[in-house]
């Protein structure tokens, strides 16, 4: 333990124990899970950040240990930790210059926002030195005057490499390609069991997987269509979902994405039909429906009974709409009145 210290010491790094864990020091391999509370602040004592209030609610600090993460020195102190240890880290400001960015992203994610927004497009060194405000005086303040950092950790659980699923965001390219198939099955059986809200999550986040891959991708090239021939069947099935739970509207977007793309594809141009039927877009259904007849004839009984069912409730409203508004601008009858 001393000689850790002193390791520690020389890396700049200062560590006070706070309560012991329990057992032996593990084994941190790459690919090992580490769930811990944190609480960052200043040498003054001034917190910046603390996972048990963050965003109104506790949420401890998952990592996968070897995923190069953009602040590496939390890497560092949390191997030297055994489970339910409690221990203060005060480190030098060459291991705490990105900590701005990372606590942005931090903050983005337990408001329920995208980690990187209000990031550009750039190195995170870069970010440093550019005068690009994270949207929060306390970082812009600590961006602008690197300074060391207390960090307070308390080590609730590490989980070995295999015994447990890894977050999409974790995984590696390859990781994710073998991923997508697995869930669209669960997507599909999901459905079939009647549970649409699971099984359209199943399908956001197949897509979700697939689309953080295209990003990697020249829009046109062959890999870039590859992946996106993959992500079609997915949200076709995303939009029978979004069909069954009424989200007309998402589905005419989705499917308009498609058909742009893919002039041919019949799922999408049936399922925007559906849509805009159910919104009363009546002359955009038929136009839909026509355009399914056309590319698949052997469709037609489906078609037809769609078209008599918009038919039918078009004339009920049209009913209903009449009825309301019978008599409202009709002269009402004379009453005698006696002087």
């Amino acid at each position: 333990m001393e000689e850790e210290a002193r390791n520690l010491l020389e890396e700049g790094i200062r560590k006070k124990l706070v309560s012991p864990g329990k057992g032996e020091l593990q084994s941190f391999h790459n690919g090992t899970k580490v769930i811990f509370h944190y609480r960052t602040s200043l040498c003054d004592g001034t917190v910046l950040d603390d996972s048990r209030t963050m965003g109104g609610r506790s949420k401890p600090m998952e990592l996968i240990l070897g995923k190069k993460f953009k602040l590496a020195v939390w890497e560092r102190i949390i191997i030297t930790m055994r489970q339910g240890e409690l221990a203060e880290f005060t480190c030098d400001t060459k291991h705490t210059a990105l900590y701005p960015l990372v606590s942005q992203s931090l903050r983005n994610i337990s408001a329920g926002k995208d980690p990187l927004e209000g990031q550009r497009h750039c190195c995170g060194i870069a970010q440093i030195h550019s005068h690009h405000s994270l949207g929060h005086k306390d970082l812009d303040h600590l961006q602008a005057n690197p300074q060391p950092l207390v960090f307070a950790i308390e080590l609730l659980e590490v989980l070995p490499p295999g015994s447990f699923q890894l977050d999409v965001w974790a995984m590696t390219d390859e990781e994710k390609l073998e991923l997508v198939p697995q869930i669209h099955e669960e997507g599909n059986m999901l459905f079939k069991q009647g549970k649409i809200a699971e099984a359209s999550e199943k399908y956001y986040n197949g897509i979700a997987c697939l689309k953080n891959l295209q990003m990697k991708e020249h829009p046109g090239d062959q890999a870039w269509v590859k992946l996106d021939l993959m992500i079609t069947p997915l949200l076709l099935n995303y939009c029978q979902c979004k069909l069954v739970q009424g989200q007309y509207y998402e589905v005419i977007e989705h499917c308009s994405s498609l058909v742009f793309k893919y002039e041919d594809n019949v799922k999408a141009y049936y399922k925007r039909a559906k849509a805009h039927a159910a919104v009363w877009n009546e002359a955009e259904a038929r136009a839909d429906f026509a355009k399914v007849l056309q590319l698949d004839p052997s469709l037609g009984p489906s078609v037809a009974k769609e078209l008599k069912a918009m038919e039918e409730r078009i004339r009920a409203k049209e009913k209903e709409e009449k009825n309301r508004y019978k008599g409202l601008f009709s002269t009402p009858p004379a009453t005698a009145t006696t002087g």
